[in-house]
């Protein structure tokens, strides 16, 4: 049975930031069941404004790449995610210098352990969103996400970036096993994996959605591209129809 298909709203920032509500029809006319909220995103607009928009266009907001609910962010990060009415809060990236050694990656996983535990104490659960620097990147002659598994508490989820799993040198397909039931989100984005190439189209690239999609239990796929180098609400779309029309993930 396919879930449903997302779109990170950081894919269109630049689009947004000139007209936000235009933009957001737009998606939602292409069939996107959801979109999956991002800071970056709200240039022109406020969260409280779009969340109205997307209410009214039926289109629902399974997550959202936030600032950590800690300290002085606390508030305003909890408040973001009610006015949205989500209730999966992603960790956008941790900076890949953060993963040069093991006391880094712990001081970061205590962060998101207690950022955990405040998501959980009012309904939310929170999840990690990876870059490919994590599987790349080696410290003590192991790779940097064994590291941080051992680190952060068994209640925090993943959400895979399989092309970045990729282009960190690692099979998408395996990554989602070993998570198991704690990858709900999938971010799915197409290309050459070469971190420095503009991205493509979900379908028009090397990645091997068959078996990647099949690999876990996803509740979302989230098309995700980070640049392009052609039209990028064209390739939104033509990344809707090739994930729909392959049945992998169903639209409205």
């Amino acid at each position: 049975m396919s879930v449903p298909i997302g779109l990170q709203l950081y894919t269109l920032r630049d689009a947004l930031a000139v007209d936000f509500e235009g933009v957001i029809r737009q998606v939602a006319a292409q069939g996107y069941v959801g979109v999956e909220s991002a800071n970056a995103a709200y240039v022109s607009t406020t969260p409280k404004a779009a969340a109205k928009l997307f209410q009214e266009l039926g289109l629902q907001v399974p997550s959202a790449h936030s600032d950590l609910p800690l300290d002085a962010k606390k508030n305003e990060v909890l408040d973001t995610m009610q006015i949205l009415g989500c209730k999966d809060l992603v960790c956008p990236y941790i900076p890949a210098e953060e993963f040069v050694s093991e006391d880094r990656i712990k001081f970061h996983s205590e962060r998101l352990n207690r950022a955990d535990e405040i998501a959980r104490a009012n309904g939310m659960r929170l999840s990690y969103h990876n870059h490919w620097w994590e599987y790349r990147q080696q410290v003590n002659g192991r790779p940097a996400y064994k590291i941080m598994l051992e680190h952060v508490a068994p209640t925090v989820n993943f959400e895979v970036d399989t092309y970045w799993v990729k282009t960190g040198g690692y099979d998408p397909a395996d990554i989602i096993r070993e998570y198991g039931d704690r990858a709900p989100l999938l971010h799915i984005k197409d290309g050459s994996t070469d971190e420095k190439d503009p991205m493509v189209a979900v379908g028009d690239g090397v990645m091997d959605w068959a078996s990647i999609i099949t690999a876990g239990k996803p509740e979302w796929l989230i098309v995700e591209l980070d640049r392009c180098a052609t039209d990028m609400l064209e390739a939104v779309g033509r990344s809707y129809t090739y994930l729909t029309s392959k049945g992998y993930a169903h639209g409205r």
